[in-house]
């Protein structure tokens, strides 16, 4: 501590104010201390220089708020934001925490309160040490806090060469790029988060935290990361469990030993968590002769993660996995999702075995459930397991869908895949496939049986839109070594259709036993977008009822009305825009897209949360616990009664954190998209028109994907109107029309990395567009009679103060 020689006579010492601090109950800023005290005058000015010393020394810290608290500790009054749901429990994260080491997690007492909590809210509270932790007793609901901005520091010279800097937003919807007050430790081409404060053009950006560089190697997911707030470190607490569970013993008690089946998983070439692995053989039994034994083995991860650990609550803060082109940020620590929670071949392995009994016309008639003990012969690859099955039969089953084609359209005939495997190899023929030959008959097996599930398929009808999915491949570097669509394999459709079933046997089995549900629930689309959809299909001259039972089939006729048409993409693109948006719940609705009355997710529990919850109701209501208490762990694995209750409340923040990872994960592939297009201004792409807006239409980079903005400043002298129906811009004079839809070429003016945005214009148009657009025509009517006056907006000598973008 540092000598203080010149203290004032009635300035208390440093641990008087740190009891002080302490003992308070309400913030304690330096006027309160003054107060308690009883300082005056020059003992002010002391107490100041000294509350900056014990700052500088780490004895205090100063929140936001300008109250002080203990160094490394919880203000005893402080504003905490709520950060996760679990039933009917609340819990919540210190705003702002910059102590070294994980912030503490508060469980609320919400009781006397009006209104529950919901994720994201913001109160002050009064905390309090209770056991091994602490919990917050909350005094009032607080004010969203104010606009924060991600972006990345850029720099300009201003008038004179002085440099200017300013924060570049990572939305792509922003418009302007911000003046930046304070950068903080920040350098130039950081992202950072900063916090804007004035109005108008007097808005300033202030950094409040420097989160590195987002153009580093495999680094652009950082964005997407910041500006979503997605949880990508875990904390000791959970790494510490992470390691306690990886080393719980696996022994056949208490479960089904499948280690004698040529069990495989069939996956992406690129996966790291293998959830899933699936079995089938010709059912000899004289009342299925002619069907399937199929058995879905699925990672037993609620072995390992149990309901109330520090586990569980990461887990359900998370939601779900979040997979970016350049790292997947994990629900759980890889100790367990890339370790022993995943299926790898040739390794003991705990899972959960959905048995299914196929019939000859691809009905599932039984299934079970079975707590088991697995071990793979194989990991596959799609692409190799395609190769493997169409060298056995060649013709059969090959390559990827053509536009509009669905699973049970592309697929091998029952009859087809039992046929006799030919000659398996010849060296003439080259090197052997990279699946090994003794597991061919496995996947010829897999292949018929799906031949079953996929006749099912087609009868069902389930909504069948085949729209082309963006696969950013990355080199050793992390550069973008290729972009493209990702092929669609029967292989992937095969796996698809298993899973599908071990889904809805799932749902069903849990509903015999009268056992609470988190099911997948999408709803039929609403009148109201179904009426756009009409108004949009007449553009087309096409006509769509709307007092028909509508059915996935409706739109399926749709889609094959338009099968040969070059404007199918836009169709599809239109019907997905109809759709309602998935999510999970315990009140059933059915699942519309796939045509199912009983639907939950079972298959993924490694990467996505309502699928762990599926398999403690199971647990639970088949009676699946294994023997052993372990140390360091709670004993139950099964989903127990509070938990029961409060699905609800578990499903609404499961979907919304869905929401967040498709969003982010969209949002990165376009990143990429810019940044590989970015040494590329000026070339002339070839591009579909995927919007209409009043101020222009965005178009998409065939084969890349990435929306880009051509605006209608751009597009010609004469006034261009809106024709929202029709999703078009129209000329004044009728010469010009852009489409939603319609085909054209168009400049890349420009590409930015940061927000992932695209700016395009025609390639005849002038540079910086067409001026002087929308002419004032004084004294001249309009059909209607009233006075056609210039473009409007902001007039021209009223100039942003941010820099346009």
């Amino acid at each position: 501590m540092k000598n203080r020689p010149n203290s004032a006579p009635g300035l208390p010492s440093s641990q008087q104010i740190i009891d002080f601090i302490t003992a308070s109950n309400e913030p304690v800023g330096k006027r309160e201390i003054a107060k308690h005290f009883a300082l005056h005058g020059n003992e002010k000015i002391a107490l100041k220089a000294l509350l900056k010393d014990m700052t500088d020394e780490g004895l205090v810290d100063l929140a936001p708020g300008r109250a002080f608290h203990k160094h490394g500790g919880l203000p005893r009054v402080t504003v905490l934001r709520v950060a996760a749901i679990d039933g009917s429990t609340v819990w919540a994260v210190p705003e702002h925490w910059e102590a070294a080491g994980p912030a503490p997690r508060l469980r609320v007492i919400e009781q006397g309160r009006k209104g529950a909590l919901g994720m994201g809210d913001r109160i002050l509270a009064r905390t309090e040490e209770r056991g091994g932790g602490h919990v917050a007793h909350p005094m009032k609901k607080l004010q969203a806090g104010g606009e924060t901005v991600i972006g990345v520091l850029v720099e300009d010279m201003g008038p004179g060469g002085k440099p200017i800097l300013w924060l570049r937003p990572a939305d792509k919807r922003a418009r302007y790029d911000f003046a930046v007050a304070d950068k903080g430790d920040a350098n130039i081409g950081d992202l950072v988060r900063a916090e804007l404060t004035g109005r108008g053009p007097a808005i300033k950006a202030k950094v409040v935290e420097r989160l590195g560089d987002p153009f580093a190697p495999k680094s652009l997911s950082m964005i997407a990361i910041a500006r979503h707030e997605i949880p990508h470190v875990f904390g000791a607490e959970t790494l510490a469990e992470a390691e306690i569970a990886a080393k719980l013993p696996l022994t056949p008690d208490g479960r089904e030993d499948l280690r004698a089946l040529p069990i495989v998983a069939i996956d992406p070439i690129d996966a790291r968590d293998h959830d899933d692995a699936v079995w089938a053989e010709p059912d000899t039994d004289g009342a299925n002769k002619g069907g399937f034994r199929a058995i879905v083995a699925i990672a037993d991860v609620s072995y390992y993660v149990r309901p109330d650990s520090a586990l569980d609550r990461e887990a359900r803060r998370r939601g779900n996995s979040v997979y970016f082109p350049d790292q997947v940020v994990p629900m759980l620590p890889e100790t367990l999702s890339a370790g022993v929670c995943s299926l790898k071949a040739g390794q003991d392995r705990a899972a959960l075995a959905c048995h299914l009994v196929i019939d000859k016309q691809g009905k599932v008639t039984s299934w079970r459930f079975t707590r088991a003990l697995v071990r793979l012969r194989a990991n596959i690859a799609y692409e190799h397991a395609q190769a493997a099955y169409d060298a056995i039969l060649p013709g059969t089953g090959r390559g990827t869908s053509e536009a509009g084609g669905g699973a049970g359209e592309a697929n091998p005939t029952p009859e087809a895949s039992r046929k006799p495997p030919v000659p398996l190899h010849h060296p003439a023929d080259g090197p052997p496939p990279p699946v090994g030959e003794d597991l061919l008959p496995a996947l010829q097996n897999l292949w018929a049986c799906w031949g079953l599930l996929a006749k099912a398929r087609a009868a069902r009808a389930p909504l069948d839109l085949d729209l082309p999915e963006r696969q950013v491949i990355l080199d050793e570097a992390g550069g973008i070594a290729e972009i493209r669509v990702r092929d669609r394999l029967d292989s992937m459709r095969l796996i698809e259709d298993y899973m599908i079933a071990a889904n809805v046997a799932a749902a069903k089995a849990l509903e015999a036993k009268k056992s609470p549900v988190m099911y997948r629930i999408h709803e039929p689309p609403s009148r109201e977008k179904l009426v756009s959809l009409k108004d949009y299909l007449e553009t087309f001259e096409q006509s769509f009822a709307l007092g028909q039972v509508i059915t996935p089939a409706v739109f399926n006729r749709l889609i094959d009305g338009f099968s040969q048409d070059d404007r199918l993409p836009e169709i599809m693109q239109a019907i997905l825009r109809s759709q309602t948006q998935a999510y999970y719940g315990p009140a059933n609705a059915g699942h519309f897209g796939l045509a199912l009355g009983s639907y939950a997710h079972f298959t993924s529990p490694i990467r996505r949360y309502a699928d762990l919850i599926v398999h403690r109701a199971l647990v639970d209501s088949y009676k699946l616990e294994v023997p052993g208490k372990p140390k360091g762990l709670p004993e139950r694995t099964g989903l127990g009664e509070a938990d029961a209750k409060g699905l609800s409340r578990i499903g609404e923040a499961i979907s919304a954190l869905e929401r967040r990872a498709m969003e982010a994960e969209r949002e990165t592939v376009d990143r990429y998209v810019a940044a590989y297009l970015a040494n590329k201004k000026g070339a002339i792409v070839q591009a579909r028109i995927t919007g209409v807006q009043p101020f222009g239409f965005f178009a998409t980079v065939d084969g890349l994907g990435g929306d880009g903005l051509v605006p209608v400043s751009t597009l010609g002298n004469e006034r261009f109107f809106y024709d929202e129906k029709a999703r078009t811009l129209d000329s004044e004079h009728g010469r010009v029309s852009f489409t939603t839809g319609e085909r054209l070429d168009l400049r890349l003016v420009d590409a930015n990395p940061i927000s992932g945005a695209l700016r395009f214009e025609l390639p005849d148009a002038p540079e910086g567009g067409y001026r002087n657009r929308a002419p004032r025509h004084d004294g001249v009517k309009d059909k209607a009679g009233k006075h056609v006056v210039g473009k409007r907006g902001r007039p021209a000598n009223i100039k942003h103060k941010g820099r346009r973008r």
